[in-house]
């Protein structure tokens, strides 16, 4: 299905039409083509009951770096990648700048301090995948809610915050990036990953979430380096070498 500027076909824009969305078998991830006023996005709708995990590391401790050798080591065990996409800011050597959670277990602390870059640009937020159930919080919120995640990534800035835009992002801003990130509906029984298909601002992407999308919250993973794998569309993006991944996992076929 193919969105046309401002999405006046709103099969995305109302929550309670996004599970249509989702085929009806297990491990099912939607992806499609979409136009938000005029911007061209690939968008992958998941169910939050879906095996939905974060990844940074492989058993003996290297950086999974690259969705190709993620998918492999999956397929070893008999499973596969159904989706996937790099997943918060990192550092040079791939850890997490903010806060990671895998399989339970934290890597990284949360981070709710200013600081330089995107990440810094408070307020930032915290993606939190727990029992089906899924959800992006603002930092500070999160520090306060306490909620259970058995997986979790830091970045920033927030898109949408309780329905309203960051308050730093201009409308008339120059600064365009392939960008990516993920938004969630007030249920969290639905997240919707994003990625442009050319360059966009933060404003263009965040109203994207806000007024295309309908979600009340949603969290920019990155720019420049973002990449997305989605076998079902034919997307299978190469690059650098990325750090925090999130991704769909089902059995191999």
């Amino acid at each position: 299905m193919r969105l046309r500027a401002g999405f006046t076909a709103l099969a995305l824009a109302a929550a309670a039409l996004l599970p249509s969305l989702l085929p009806s078998q297990a491990g099912a991830v939607s992806c499609e083509g979409a136009s938000h006023e005029g911007k061209r996005y690939t968008l992958c709708t998941v169910g939050a009951d879906e095996d939905l995990r974060t990844f940074l590391r492989a058993p003996d401790g290297t950086v999974w770096g690259h969705f190709s050798t993620l998918d492999a080591a999956l397929r070893q065990k008999g499973e596969r990648l159904a989706f996937a996409m790099n997943a918060g800011m990192y550092h040079e050597d791939r850890a997490p700048v903010g806060h990671y959670v895998e399989n339970g277990q934290e890597e990284m602390r949360v981070i709710s301090s200013p600081g330089p870059g995107n990440f810094g640009m408070l307020p930032n937020g915290v993606l939190c995948i727990g029992a089906g159930e899924a959800q992006v919080y603002e930092t500070r919120d999160f520090l306060t809610r306490k909620p259970d995640c058995r997986y979790a990534t830091q970045s920033g800035p927030m898109l949408v915050i309780d329905g309203e835009l960051h308050p730093r992002f201009l409308p008339d801003s120059n600064s365009r990036y392939i960008r990516n990130g993920v938004g969630t509906t007030a249920d969290g029984k639905t997240l919707v990953f994003a990625i442009s298909e050319e360059p966009v601002s933060f404003y263009e992407f965040g109203t994207l979430f806000r007024d295309g999308l309908k979600m009340p919250n949603a969290l920019f993973f990155d720019g420049n380096v973002s990449r997305l794998f989605a076998p079902e569309v034919g997307r299978t993006d190469i690059g650098r070498t990325l750090g925090p991944l999130i991704g769909v996992v089902v059995p191999a076929e």
